[in-house]
């Protein structure tokens, strides 16, 4: 029978970035002169740029300026980490290693942009585990729309049915949902009593049993 597929979200599953996204963002507002709304974080977690901009810190309704916002972000977060290095999450290389062995084929599907998931691979040295990877300029629409996660299925040949998805974002699990994928939360961004709309919830990676996920599809 064919083993399933894993696809891994990427901030807050296999690196602790949050603080490097948190502190780009102030960066940005400090250089084009905009409010940070309180709390704006936390409720964009996982979200695209292009749904953060213009919906939750209403900068601006331009695509064209989106755009460029959006892109600027992100060329700050990547000076960020060259000034501040990364680390995989503890447990991230130890699973990883597990499901290789298992030869259980992993996939990146992340709202982050290519560029910055390619620098981090090479800044943390674990390219070798994944075979593809989906990021926000493969898709259109943000999560939870299950796009990213869909498009990531295909890239190791699984029907949705057959992949599980580690997520630490509530729009995350739920795209995970809609993709009809089970899904697995990792309390990194949110607390273990939080993360209940998961079909399990663990502190690191580490502490899953590959056997026992090989039985949701037994």
């Amino acid at each position: 029978m064919q083993s399933w597929g894993a696809i891994f979200d990427w901030d807050g599953v296999i690196i602790d970035s949050s603080a490097h996204h948190e502190e780009s963002w102030e960066r940005l507002a400090r250089e084009i002169a905009k409010p940070l709304p309180a709390g704006h974080f936390k409720r964009g977690f996982g979200m695209k740029n292009e749904f953060i901009i213009p919906q939750l810190l209403a900068w601006s309704s331009d695509l064209d300026e989106i755009r460029r916002l959006s892109l600027r972000k992100e060329s700050l977060y990547r000076e960020v980490v060259k000034e501040r290095g990364l680390a995989p999450l503890p447990g991230v290389t130890t699973w990883l290693r597990k499901l290789a062995d298992a030869n259980i084929p992993c996939v990146v599907g992340s709202s982050t942009h290519r560029e910055n998931i390619e620098l981090a691979l090479e800044a943390i040295h674990l390219r070798e585990f994944f075979t593809a990877i989906v990021s926000a300029e493969d898709v259109s629409h943000g999560k939870p729309d299950p796009e990213v996660f869909l498009k990531a299925a295909q890239k190791i040949d699984r029907p949705p049915e057959r992949c599980v998805v580690f997520e630490d974002a509530h729009v995350g699990i739920q795209a995970a949902r809609n993709a009809g994928m089970r899904v697995i939360a990792v309390a990194t961004t949110n607390p273990l009593s939080d993360l209940t709309n998961a079909d399990l919830a663990v502190e690191r990676l580490d502490q899953l049993d590959i056997e026992k996920i090989g039985e949701w599809f037994a």
